[in-house]
């Protein structure tokens, strides 16, 4: 079957966080991490189907449900996840939040690896807890760890846990198996657990492979807790469903025990109903996904290659989150957001939400008809070239 990405459908006047919050109706939005695309059509006739029934009452999330997940995750990445192990919430923060509650007491520290997604830094905040930093390391268009700045910081006792971003938002890094065991034996040698934010694990391009961290050892599946969701790969993040897969007998009891305490535990029907149908039917759809995402990114990689050399954008692997270097301008990320909106019409994310490490570059969203992201490209570039003719270069015919 073909999907048709280029589509425009227009999101103005539904409510939509993304589209609606801009006071001027002209602003092009490039920030909200959620997709421009309708989602599978799998997804959409189960979802009418249930409508139809007109009674949308509380709801019982049926072994049906597991069976799904269960299936989709051993027959796409390789990964065998007892049912058992499973607690569904309405999100993959509240999830985060949850893990952190039942996994320290305030006062603890809690590993990140900034530029990361902002969610960490107040889930940990909001549970009492210390924010510790091992920055990533930027290298050419990509970035790295630095293990021994890892190793030393876990070596801290008060460090309890770390967050885990794999695939990595914002940076678009797909984690290597090898990178994921260092992170992993530096965690269980000082007694660290992985809390692994996988949410963006289905949207990973042709030549790299989500590795889940749990599914490394049986060492690894009893020192982590993994947070996955079908929202990302699906468009389907208003319909506020995830799940927890903590192998460990004991800390999965204190997880459900956080989940009540946050009033997290009911889930609503159609998010029971739309991760059923994307696991079960919606693969064909994803692929095509995927495959559109990585000419997005290929398209915005040679626009700026061509028009913005000195904005250079890091390599993506995976999401459809691309990092751009815009310190060449020399002023904060939170200024150009602003300045872009008011005088440009381009919304886009300050990378200083990501941590002190993303101040300077900007986070774009990719996940849009081809035409959407070529104007928000032509409106950054005219930006620059009005306001910063010493910086571009021009626009190339």
């Amino acid at each position: 079957m073909r999907y048709d990405f280029d589509e425009p459908v227009s999101r103005r006047g539904t409510d939509s966080f993304k589209w609606d919050s801009a006071a001027n109706g002209d602003v092009l939005p490039m920030w909200v991490a959620d997709m421009d695309f309708r989602t599978a059509p799998a997804i959409v006739e189960a979802l009418r189907r249930r409508v139809e029934h007109g009674i949308f009452g509380y709801t019982r999330v049926p072994d049906t449900y597991y069976d799904s997940v269960v299936r989709w995750f051993a027959r796409r990445h390789g990964w065998t996840i007892d049912r058992l192990w499973i607690i569904y919430t309405s999100g993959v923060v509240p999830a985060i939040s949850a893990v952190i509650k039942a996994l320290t007491v305030p006062g603890d520290k809690v590993l990140v690896q900034p530029p990361v997604y902002n969610c960490f830094f107040s889930s940990i905040r909001n549970n009492g807890c210390e924010i510790v930093p091992s920055p990533l390391v930027h290298r050419g268009d990509t970035y790295g760890i630095d293990y021994e700045d890892l190793e030393r910081r876990a070596a801290d006792p008060g460090v309890k846990a770390m967050l885990l971003c794999n695939p990595h938002n914002p940076v678009g890094r797909v984690w290597r198996r090898e990178e994921l065991l260092r992170i992993g034996e530096i965690c269980i040698r000082h007694d660290v657990v992985v809390i692994s934010d996988e949410i963006h694990c289905e949207l990973v391009f042709p030549g790299h492979v989500y590795t889940p961290f749990a599914s490394l050892s049986d060492e690894f599946l009893q020192h982590s807790v993994t947070c996955i969701s079908p929202s990302k790969a699906f468009n389907i993040a208003g319909l506020q469903i995830a799940n927890i897969v903590c192998a460990d007998a004991g800390r999965r009891v204190r997880i459900d025990r956080a989940i009540n305490d946050n009033e997290v535990c009911d889930v609503n029907p159609f998010g029971v109903i739309a991760t059923q149908a994307a696991y079960d039917r919606g693969g064909e759809w994803l692929d095509a996904l995927i495959g559109y995402l990585q000419a997005n990114y290929a398209c915005m990689r040679e626009f700026c290659e061509r028009n913005l050399p000195d904005f250079p954008i890091s390599r993506l692997e995976g999401t459809y989150l691309v990092w751009m270097d815009c310190r060449v301008l020399g002023r904060s990320s939170e200024e150009l957001e602003r300045q872009l909106i008011d005088r440009a019409g381009l919304w886009l994310n300050a990378g200083s939400m990501y941590g002190a490490a993303g101040e300077g570059f900007m986070r774009w969203n990719i996940a849009c008809p081809r035409t959407t992201l070529i104007r928000g490209l032509h409106r950054f570039s005219d930006f620059v070239s009005a306001e910063n003719p010493d910086v571009t270069r021009g626009l190339s015919s």
